[in-house]
């Protein structure tokens, strides 16, 4: 029973990053948009801008290649070993899995992250990032 508790709990906690690292991509850029307009110097941060760029890259390269995040696979395999392959269970995993988890055929996913993605890319012209200076900023 105590390692069944551990693969959900684990599960959980990545279904929780997973879901971080969601809001991170879609409200970072809602962010870098909406700061670019008020000026607001912090979204011109040139390792925000950067790690955000490479999160939605990743995003899209995986929907090209019809590979499967891996954080998904990793938690479907904790969710295996608990015996719970299915989603139920605590009530964080129900709400958050039914926010990322949803049906439409692939090519709508790819579309979707394609098109998020571009303008990820746009919005690094539109709202430039300050250079990398060897400062530390």
């Amino acid at each position: 029973m105590e390692d069944r508790v551990f693969y959900l709990i684990a599960a959980d906690a990545i279904l929780f990053v997973h879901f971080a690292f969601v809001v991170f991509v879609f409200v970072g850029l809602v962010l870098v948009l909406v700061g670019g307009m008020r000026d607001w110097k912090w979204v011109r941060n040139p390792r925000f801008r950067l790690a955000h760029l490479v999160s939605i890259g990743i995003v899209v390269l995986q929907s090209w290649l019809g590979a499967i995040c891996p954080l998904t696979t990793w938690e479907m395999a904790l969710r295996a070993k608990a015996g719970d392959a299915v989603y139920s269970g605590s009530f964080i995993a129900h709400w958050v899995e039914s926010a990322l988890y949803y049906q439409a055929p692939e090519w709508v996913f790819v579309l979707c992250y394609t098109s998020f993605g571009v303008l990820v890319v746009a919005s690094w012209f539109w709202v430039r990032p300050r250079p990398i200076d060897n400062r530390g900023e």
